[in-house]
Order: structure tokens, then sequence, then C-alpha cells
């Protein structure tokens, strides 16, 4: 369905501009060429997506990896230990005050 609508699209929109006016015959030559052009890719890029697409693995959705849980977030990278460039965890200010 998803192609015959685009050659449909492509039929109506060729026969509309091709022929280059009202005074003119309208081709329908090239609007069935460009509607069989248009079926065809639109059904190879079809069959092609749905040929790549690939289900997830069970196991993958379980985990025990890190940060599996939003309520422990870690200060910064990836779970790594405060630095010294960090702030302490109760807020104290520890520059000197001049």
């Amino acid at each position: 369905m998803f192609s015959a609508f685009w050659a449909v699209i492509a039929f109506l929109a060729v026969v509309i501009f091709a022929s280059g006016g009202s005074a003119r015959a309208p081709r329908f030559d090239l609007a069935f060429t460009a509607a069989g052009i248009a079926f065809i890719v639109t059904l190879v890029v079809a069959a092609m997506l749905s040929m790549s697409h690939k289900e997830n693995a069970e196991h993958l959705g379980k985990g025990s990896g890190v940060n599996l849980s939003s309520a422990r977030k870690p200060s910064h990278g990836f779970g790594a230990a405060p630095g010294p460039q960090d702030p302490p965890a109760d807020g104290t200010d520890t520059r000197g005050s001049h």
C-alpha cells in the first residue's frame, strides 16, 4: 500500500506537470513510467528496511550493568568517586575566606 500510494502521487504529479500547460495533451506515457519507477523504488526501500530490522536479545533488558537505578546518581563520569574539585556533599564552602 505504501508503494502504491507513492506511485499514484508520482503519476498525478507527472500528468499535471509534464504536459506543459492545459493547451497540450497530458503525457500518460511519462506518468506511467514515473509511477512504475516510484512503485519499484519504494518497494525496494521498504524491503531493505524490513530486512535490516533485528529484534533485541531477551537478556539485554534484564542486565546487571552500572547505573541501572536513577535513585543514586554518580557525581561525574561513570560512577567515579568525588575528586578534589567536587564540592562536599554537606554543602559547606571549603574555599578560604579573605
